[in-house]
């Protein structure tokens, strides 16, 4: 059973960090090309950051040069660490793993106060 569990969500002031966890079982986690989303009230999910399986990363706009992704294959974990933050960052927060199928996490609420 593939497992995808988020957690490091919560209050914070605008220009404040955050590192979000999200801990993979029942997958070949290093085979998987992972990701974090995020999704505001009343908007589509889009795409934060992803690393590709080769490595390749990618970033949002929005977001690049204060977010950075990162895995830990051998802990079969995904991170995200948020500096600068500020309240349009204000979503769920949703991790991803993708390979053939495609797995999510259940989220975590980071709200960033101004």
């Amino acid at each position: 059973q593939v497992q995808l569990v988020e957690s490091g969500g919560g209050l914070v002031q605008a220009g404040g960090s955050l590192k979000l966890s999200c801990a993979t079982s029942g997958i070949f986690f290093s085979m998987y090309d992972i990701g974090w989303y995020r999704q505001a009230p009343g908007n589509q999910r889009e795409l934060v950051a992803s690393i590709r399986n080769g490595g390749t990363t990618v970033y949002a706009d929005s977001v690049k040069g204060r977010f950075t992704i990162s895995r830990v294959n051998a802990k079969n974990t995904i991170y995200l660490q948020m500096n600068s933050l500020r309240p349009e960052d204000t979503a769920v927060y949703y991790c991803n793993v993708k390979r053939i199928n495609s797995y999510w996490g259940q989220g975590t609420q980071v709200t960033v106060s101004s």
